[in-house]
Order: C-alpha cells, then structure tokens, then sequence
C-alpha cells in the first residue's frame, strides 16, 4: 500500500488533535480541581458521583432533624425538670402545713403560694418551643390547658382535671425509614381526669383544705404528690432514653457524611500532583509532535534530493 504525503498529514492532524485535546482536558481539570467536568469525562464515575451527592443531601436533612429532635427533647427536659422543682416546693409547703401547729393565717399563707404554685405549673406544662405547644401531640398549634380566667385573673382550674391533650406522636425522620417519636403527652406529666395523682386534682383539692383548716386532707396529698412526682421522672427516664438514642443517630451520621464526602472526593476531585506529572509529559509530547510534524508537512526540495 502507497504511504502518501497527505495521508502522513492527516494522521498527524489527528495525533496532534488527539494529544492537545488530552492536554486541554488534564489544564481543565487542574483549573477545576475536578477530574468529572461534563458526562465524558467518566460515565460511570458520574453516576456514583449522583449517587453519593443524593446521598449526602439526604443525609444533611437528617442531620437537620437530628438537630431538631435534640432541641426538643432537652426543651423537654429542661420544662419537666421545672415541674420538678413546682411539686418539690409543694411537697415541702404540704409537710409544713400538715404539723398541725400552724394558725389559719399561716395556712392561709402557704395555700397563697401554693395557688402562685398553681399558675406557674398552668405555664409549665402550656409552653412552647418555637411556636409549638410541646404537650399536646400532633395538636401543638393549640394550648393543650386553655383555662378560663377568675375575677383576680388567676386561673379557673375546677374543669382541668378532665382536660384529654392529643395522644398522637410527634415523629422526626432520622434515617431512611426511621421515625423517631419524641414527643411527651400532657396527661403522661398531668394525669387523667381518673388519676387521683392528677395535677390539678391535687392543687384544688389541697387548697381547698388549707383554706377549711382540714389538716388531715391536706398530708392525704403527700401520697399523691409523690405518687405523680414519680410518674414525672418516669416521663423524663424516658426522655432520656431517647436522647440517647438521638445522639446515637448523631453520630452516625456524622460519620456518614464523612464516608460520602470522601467516597465523593475520591470520584470528583483531581490528583493535583499527578495532573501535573501529566500535564508535563503530555505537553513535552504534544512539542515533540509538532517539531516531528514541522519536517513532514513542509519537506522541502533539497529534502527530497538527499
């Protein structure tokens, strides 16, 4: 077969086209810092480089929820444990009226503070963590104890005992289907309306004998109150378990993200030492092309005579 000049030509077009469009490539990817700048460039590294950018995104939000759920629950924690300290001061106010040495004036005293009790647990247990009511399951938009108000602006509290609050759970998504239910009902810390332990059945009917005198009555709450005390750091032993739990999934996740972006990293990010190896032998090639090239496109006359 006859080797022609022109087609020495082409083929050296083409090796030259090939080598600089290499060289162009391994310049672009070190101006990025990326080895995947368009499809082309590695069809299946593209796809797992997809892949770990939906995983990571997801993971974020996670991370968010995560986050989020921790908000609440110590929210949670910190409202129960000033719930704590409500009954505790009850508790205390309840021994001391029930020594049967007090006049009425001092009973009198004791069952005024247990009404500025009263109110400060009507706020405990009606708070809210960014706009949301914490006891009242999915029904946060709503004050779970809405009570109606006296002539002195305290509140009316003959009827809350029989208050129901919204059972239904509040989930957060922490993981590929993983719905973690953090939220606390406010009859799990309140009590029902057939609780004897009741809150609210408690401070009406120990008010009411503090202000009758009724001794007796009042130490009978002793047994109430610290039977819901209980109950409360059940509630907040729960609580716990599941911040735990949340932590747990924090730090699982941390770590996974940390996996991906390297699994990323490896897949999109250029090796900028060995680009630069490259880049240099690639450009000494594509020189050596073109000094190679200058004496085959152009011969001249006295090329041919030798």
């Amino acid at each position: 077969m006859r080797v022609t000049n022109n087609m020495l030509s082409s083929q050296l077009l083409l090796n030259l086209n090939r080598n600089s469009e290499r060289m162009n490539n391994t310049q672009n990817q070190l101006s990025t810092g990326r080895k995947l700048n368009k499809p082309s460039d590695d069809p299946v590294g593209i796809t797992y480089s997809l892949r770990y950018r939906s995983e990571l995104s997801s993971n974020e939000q996670y991370q968010r929820n995560v986050d989020s759920a921790v908000s609440w629950l110590d929210f949670n924690d910190t409202v129960m444990d000033q719930a704590g300290q409500i009954m505790q001061r009850v508790r205390e106010l309840t021994v001391q009226a029930s020594t049967g040495t007090n006049p009425q004036s001092a009973l009198d005293s004791i069952n005024k503070e247990i009404g500025q009790l009263k109110e400060q647990m009507i706020d405990v247990v009606n708070s809210q963590l960014n706009g949301k009511y914490i006891f009242n399951g999915q029904t946060y938009d709503k004050k779970p104890y809405d009570l109606p108000l006296n002539a002195d602006n305290t509140h009316d509290t003959s009827g809350a005992a029989s208050i129901v609050t919204d059972t239904g759970n509040v989930n957060f998504i922490v993981g590929e289907n993983v719905a973690l239910p953090i939220n606390v009902t406010g009859n799990e810390v309140v009590g029902t309306s057939t609780d004897t332990d009741n809150l609210f059945t408690i401070f009406n009917q120990l008010s009411a004998a503090l202000a009758s005198g009724d001794i007796k009555a009042s130490g009978d709450q002793l047994a109430n109150i610290d039977s819901r005390v209980d109950k409360m750091l059940k509630v907040r032993s729960e609580m716990g378990a599941k911040s735990n739990r949340v932590e747990l999934m924090q730090s699982r996740l941390s770590d996974l993200e940390v996996n991906l972006t390297d699994l990323q990293s490896k897949t999109e990010d250029a090796d900028y030492a060995e680009l630069l190896m490259n880049s240099k032998i690639q450009e000494n090639i594509y020189n050596a092309s073109l000094s190679a090239g200058a004496k085959i496109i152009s011969p001249s006359l006295m090329d041919f005579l030798r």
